[in-house]
């Protein structure tokens, strides 16, 4: 009796299951339901069309990414009002499989469709044919790590024997992000990868890859002593494991004039290869030194890199400028002449050949430094939407008392003492160095010169009356120290901040 009970509960239970499998399935929401939740269309090109049911108005809008805008399929609406609605999914033909995800909104709840159009293949290729493929195609690339520039995310470069591509995000054995050192990648290591192409300006990506298979480079770089060295120089050691045909090493062009190996010794497969640094006349300097070997059919390689402290480049600010980025230090000295963040530091820096933003001085906050003063710094040439210092360090500086000419009247002479004064000028002698005369209300005094910007000397400090149209009336700010001549109060070498023309 149980048996024939239960027959009939399976018969029953089947017939179900399969009319699951035929029909559409709806996937329910109080607030909005769909007759389906995937879309698929042809490879070929064609539309797909489902019903959606909201109980409000609804919103519908595809899933991107500024390196996946998905522009290859076309929703027939991007909004509906309440009742039922039909929603068509467009897309021309494709050379490959190829998936997308819309996002359906109404009352709060999201309805998600996923789109797919064809079979998404995944392709074999070298990197010279994934460079020349199109965008959002899914590859299978092997080559070898050549360098590794986020180890949180992932984000390396790829080199094989046709060209090199970057690998923009990397999953770790569980599909998660943000995990790369799981993976234990090193630069050397021969590796399997597979993920979807985008191009990112002129750089060819795969973005978020799987990794299929990582094959050990056959040399790897254990440790290393010394990895900064002093500006005198000396030795540079590194200890290696290499189990492939010996090893050869490669030292970039721009470091051969400073850096030659010494001696490489092998016992097994442990080898240590030394490395002497000459002294360090210019700035910061580093380099990567490339380990290579071989198993007889293809080529395995590690780096390590090299630093060296460097002299500290003393530059104006126009030779800063001209300088290339780098980690060379440069000392500059200039006037503040404004602050857009107290907090961290962030100025600009005039001296008598230029002026240049400083992004972030180190404790900068704790100084008490303002517009006007005079500053020494040190640190690196960089470029954000041009030129800039980054990692300054304050050296010192000279505090510059804003006054009035009055006031500086009533001051002793001293040679170390900064003033900014500004009043309206009365008269200008001939000549280049700017010699003239301020006055304010009932006060005047005589600027003995009157220079480009601080730090001017020689040839340097003529010409700044004639170069900015400064003219009898003009109101002009000066930054001086206070001297005298035959007993008479003046303003001396006096360095330009600012003037105001007269209408």
């Amino acid at each position: 009796m149980k048996l024939k009970r239960i027959f009939p509960f399976f018969i029953a239970l089947l017939a179900l299951l399969t009319s699951c499998t035929d029909e559409k399935i709806m996937t329910l929401l109080d607030e909005i339901q769909v007759s389906s939740s995937y879309v698929s269309i042809p490879v070929a090109g064609g539309s797909t069309t489902i019903t959606v049911t909201a109980k409000d108005s609804w919103t519908a809008e595809k899933v991107t990414t500024v390196k996946n805008p998905v522009t290859w399929l076309t929703l027939s609406s991007s909004s509906g009002s309440a009742g039922e609605s039909t929603l068509t999914f467009s897309a021309t033909s494709a050379i490959d499989g190829r998936t997308a995800e819309v996002l359906i909104q109404s009352g709060g709840k999201t309805q998600r469709i996923n789109i797919i159009q064809g079979l998404a293949t995944i392709a074999s290729a070298t990197c010279a044919e994934v460079i020349a493929g199109p965008d959002s195609k899914t590859y299978k690339v092997t080559g070898v790590c050549t360098a590794i520039a986020n180890t949180q995310y992932g984000n390396w470069y790829l080199t094989d024997n046709t060209g090199t591509i970057y690998i923009y995000g990397t999953l770790d054995a569980k599909g998660q992000t943000k995990n790369f050192l799981s993976l234990g990648l090193e630069v050397g290591d021969e590796v399997t990868v597979q993920g979807p192409k985008t191009t990112y300006g002129s750089t060819v990506e795969l973005i978020d890859i799987t990794v299929i298979k990582i094959n050990k480079s056959l040399v790897k770089v254990d440790s290393v002593a010394n990895a900064t060295l002093p500006v005198e120089g000396g030795e540079f050691i590194a200890y290696l494991t290499c189990k492939g045909q010996g090893v050869s090493i490669e030292i970039p062009d721009n470091a051969k004039s400073w850096l030659s190996i010494s001696s490489i010794q092998s016992a097994g497969t442990n080898t240590v290869v030394k490395f002497n640094a000459a002294a360090n006349a210019g700035g910061d300097r580093s380099t990567t030194l490339t380990f290579h070997t071989t198993d007889g059919t293809k080529d395995y390689s590690a780096q390590t890199t090299l630093s060296q402290k460097g002299a500290i480049v003393n530059a104006t600010v126009a030779e800063f400028i001209a300088a290339p980025v780098s980690n060379i230090q440069y000392r500059l000295k200039g006037v503040i002449t404004s602050i857009s963040d107290a907090s961290s530091g962030k100025l600009n820096l005039r001296d008598f050949s230029g002026e240049v933003y400083v992004y972030k001085i180190v404790d900068f906050a704790t100084k008490g430094l303002k517009v006007g003063d005079i500053i020494t710094i040190v640190g690196k040439r960089a470029e954000y939407n041009g030129p800039q210092v980054s990692g300054a360090v304050l050296e010192s500086s000279i505090s510059v008392t804003t006054t009035t000419i009055a006031d500086v009247l009533t001051k002793p002479d001293a040679t170390s003492t900064y003033y900014m004064v500004t009043g309206e000028i009365k008269s200008i002698n001939t000549g280049d160095y700017g010699n003239l005369y301020l006055k304010d209300g009932d006060s005047e005094i005589y600027v003995y010169g009157c220079y480009p910007g601080y730090g001017a000397t020689g040839n340097d400090r003529k010409g700044l009356i004639a170069a900015k149209g400064i003219k009898v009336g003009d109101t002009l700010t000066v930054i001086a120290t206070k001297g005298s001549y035959n007993g008479v109060a003046q303003l001396v070498n006096g360095i330009y901040f600012s003037h105001v023309s007269v209408q």
